[in-house]
């Protein structure tokens, strides 16, 4: 069941594409939505990805693509500012390729806090500031932003002071960047590997340590997907 925003925002894009064969912009959407920000249009993009409505493309800007429309769809208002709606059912294989547009569009993501070996969880539990990320390096899901605090993990390229972007999820598979949580008390952002029954949180430094932990004293948070660094 989708809100009314979520179906007009998916009528809207099927008949952009329709019309042009290019997905709308983000302010497009925005405007056509009557909403204050794009942030309530990424919301509700995320929503309708998660309920298989929408998917995006990859390595394409503008890439949105109409899986599929609810039963109600023929029945619905159309959004402000847009003519009568004639919803059919839309072909997922390829279509026509596009000139491909600049990305412009970002999204803001909370910056949760530091993150480092034997920091304390509570350090990326409460909002400090807010980030904008482009859409680009995104997909689906709930994403946050840690700011990393030392030189644990420099060998990947991910240097003291840099901001990383992170997919909230509890799975992670071996040689993947996650954020850990360690015996419930401190977070570290370490390369995940299983070894059997054990797993290990490695460093991209030889200074430190690989540390070894039982399956049932790791809990992962998230998985590293972007990372963005500031020079002043």
């Amino acid at each position: 069941m989708l809100t009314r925003k979520q179906h007009e925002l998916l009528m809207f894009i099927h008949e952009r594409i329709k019309e042009t064969g290019v997905s709308p912009s983000f302010d497009e959407m925005k405007e056509a939505l009557d909403l204050a920000s794009k942030s309530g249009i990424h919301r509700l993009i995320t929503a309708l990805e998660e309920r298989g409505f929408l998917r995006r493309l990859p390595h394409r800007a503008r890439a949105l693509e109409v899986v599929k429309l609810p039963e109600q769809a023929t029945a619905a208002a159309p959004p402000k500012g847009r003519g009568a709606f004639r919803p059919q059912l839309v072909d997922t294989g390829p279509r026509p390729s596009a000139p491909e547009e600049p990305a412009n569009d970002v999204r803001e993501l909370p910056i949760l806090g530091r993150i480092a070996a034997g920091t304390p969880i509570e350090a990326i539990q409460h909002e400090r500031d807010r980030l904008q990320v482009p859409e680009s390096i995104l997909g689906a899901g709930e994403h946050f932003v840690l700011e990393v605090q030392g030189d644990s993990m420099i060998q990947a390229g991910i240097l003291d002071g840099d901001f990383v972007v992170i997919r909230r999820t509890t799975t992670a598979n071996s040689g993947e960047i996650v954020v850990a949580l360690v015996m419930g008390e401190e977070a570290t952002l370490k390369r995940l590997r299983r070894k059997g029954a054990s797993i290990a949180l490695e460093a991209a430094n030889p200074a430190y340590e690989t540390r070894i932990f039982g399956p049932d004293q790791v809990q992962v948070q998230g998985k590293l997907v972007g990372l963005i660094r500031r020079y002043h």
